[in-house]
């Protein structure tokens, strides 16, 4: 089977300046996929740039404050937010990146009440608390963007296996539009960023398990993936730079009058407008 590298790696800035030199952004889930990748290009942009993740990494990146915290909670959420405020007083810029899942296999009957917290509080209620928390401060300044990085699970759910997960993802999307409905007015947007499969490290360890089982290579088991979504016209799955490079432009004063809107970047996998 032929080896895939991690394609993540962060991309060469966009030409034109993003005029994102010097302004604070904070990013969930930043040491890995999308999150990492983000910080990365945010940071070439030139913003400042701190990041949570439930444990430093030991490659962490030289100018980026790192903070420990498990978002899933909501003293970690807290936690993270009173490191922002006290290293920066405010910030600029919050993405939501962080998100996953865990559910296991088997449909409805497999899910628990339990199941179904851990997809939420993973999923949904980190949002909601990072930005009850940083909002007060962008909002008494006038200005500030939020980016939610949902997914097109919102609308193309896998019954087998995602039910949860796409449940809360579907509650981030519309939760972002409220927000933006509420606070645009005052100076800061808010909009989501929905991806398809990214080729993240999990994404390709799965492909790489399933062309074992199927005795074909990785290619091979990216097709069963891009398969079992219904196909990809792009052919391929998004790479985290890719996503990564569509939230900074989005973030940065180029964009600005982007508010309330939610981005699909999934290579054409949702068959509907």
């Amino acid at each position: 089977m032929s080896a895939a590298p991690i394609a993540g790696q962060a991309s060469a800035p966009a030409h034109f300046d993003l005029q994102l030199t010097g302004l604070r952004a904070l990013v969930t889930g930043g040491t890995k996929g999308v999150g990492a990748a983000l910080v990365r290009s945010l940071q070439a942009a030139g913003a400042q740039v701190m990041t949570t993740a439930r444990s430093v990494p030991a490659d962490a990146l030289e100018g980026v404050h790192y903070v420990a915290a498990d978002l899933s909670t909501a003293e970690g959420a807290a936690q993270a937010a009173r490191a922002a405020l006290a290293h920066w007083g405010a910030i600029d810029i919050l993405v939501n990146v962080v998100g996953g899942s865990s559910a296991p296999g088997g449909g409805f009957a497999a899910l628990d009440d339990a199941q179904w917290a851990s997809e939420i509080n993973l999923n949904l209620m980190p949002a909601v608390r990072m930005d009850r928390a940083l909002l007060p401060a962008m909002l008494a300044q006038g200005s500030g963007v939020i980016v939610h990085v949902s997914s097109i699970q919102r609308v193309l759910p896998l019954p087998e296996s995602t039910i949860a997960y796409a449940a809360a993802k579907a509650a981030l999307s519309t939760y972002s539009k409220a927000l933006s409905k509420e606070v645009t007015p005052r100076g800061v947007r808010v909009l989501s960023v929905a991806p398809g499969w990214i080729e993240t490290e999990a994404a390709v360890a799965m492909a790489e398990r399933l062309a074992t089982q199927a005795g074909t290579d990785y290619a091979g088991g990216q097709r069963i993936i891009m398969q079992s979504l219904g196909g990809i016209p792009l052919g391929r799955p998004a790479r985290p730079a890719e996503v990564a490079d569509l939230i900074t432009f989005l973030v940065s004063p180029r964009a600005g009058a982007v508010s309330g809107a939610e981005y699909v970047i999934d290579g054409g996998t949702v068959p509907t407008v």
